[in-house]
């Protein structure tokens, strides 16, 4: 996996490439970290993800809480698999996704 960031009026992007799972996860929830307390909204860009597990809906899961009590997280470009496990889980009842 491959995170790139971007940072424009305290809105922060993390472009996300590959595969989050177990072994990538932790990376991902480090690079939120790393963001978050700088930014007012977040938005996680999941146009080169290919697949996301139970490890990565944790870290959005994570992130949803942080970014709510500011001005939010969004998930944008998914793919149809990572689409699917978002709205299959549910998250896709309280997460915006563009």
């Amino acid at each position: 996996m491959n995170i790139k960031t971007s940072s424009h009026d305290n809105i922060c992007t993390l472009f996300i490439e590959g595969r989050i799972d177990t072994l990538t996860a932790p990376e991902l929830e480090q690079a939120f970290i790393d963001n978050a307390e700088n930014c007012e909204k977040m938005i996680l860009d999941f146009s080169e993800t290919e697949y996301i597990s139970s490890a990565g809906m944790r870290v959005i899961l994570i992130a949803h809480r942080e970014m709510e009590k500011k001005g939010g997280l969004v998930l944008k470009n998914l793919s149809k698999n990572v689409e699917s496990i978002i709205k299959m889980t549910g998250f896709g009842k309280f997460v915006t996704i563009e």
